[in-house]
């Protein structure tokens, strides 16, 4: 008996998904009392049945969104490869995996998520790509003089997280972890030979 197969989602149907993935990063993204399932779909322009039909519990949108903005950070990691300046690459990236934490941080507070082996196996396919991407562009700015010798990608995520999560959300949250990472990339740079 042959395989039935899979019919590729309409049109509609992925432009419908996309939109429910962009409004829920804006709405939930922000956490508060106004971050609903409901508010998702007004955004998203579609109905609440749709938003449930793409996305059947709390948890899939979640992962969905999360998933959706790892893969993008990734591709523009992978991107930036060919950046003539690599520590320049790694402090643009760095800054755009702000907005990610920005992002989960508030989809956190607005929702309950249980993390399932499904996920846990996409996000560490996505940081071993990830890793392995930064890992280059910074063996390629330690080659050219522009970034101490030994610095990791670990070493990168880790600061970056602790800056992240060391202080509440807030009103000039951002610029504050931004400025800060801007130090702490400033002192990747090697230093001067006495």
């Amino acid at each position: 008996m042959a395989e039935p197969r899979m019919r590729k989602p309409r049109a509609d149907a992925l432009k419908n998904r996309e939109l429910l993935i962009s409004a829920a990063r804006e709405v939930l993204g922000k956490g508060g009392p106004n971050a609903s399932l409901e508010a998702v779909a007004r955004q998203a322009g579609v109905g609440i049945g749709t938003l449930y039909r793409h996305f059947p519990t709390r948890e899939a949108l979640f992962h969905a969104v999360f998933s959706h903005d790892l893969e993008t950070l990734v591709q523009s990691a992978e991107a930036m490869e060919a950046d003539a300046d690599p520590l320049n690459a790694v402090r643009r990236w760095l800054h755009s995996n702000v907005a990610l934490v920005e992002t989960k941080r508030g989809m956190l507070g607005a929702l309950s998520v249980v993390m399932t082996d499904e996920s846990k196996q996409t996000y560490a396919q996505l940081s071993e790509r990830l890793s392995k991407t930064i890992n280059r562009l910074l063996a390629r700015a330690a080659a050219e003089g522009r970034v101490r010798d030994g610095v990791t990608a670990e070493d990168l995520m880790q600061t970056m997280y602790a800056l992240c999560y060391a202080r509440a959300p807030g009103p000039g949250w951002r610029e504050q972890i931004l400025r800060l990472l801007d130090i702490f990339i400033d002192g990747l740079r090697p230093m001067p030979r006495t």
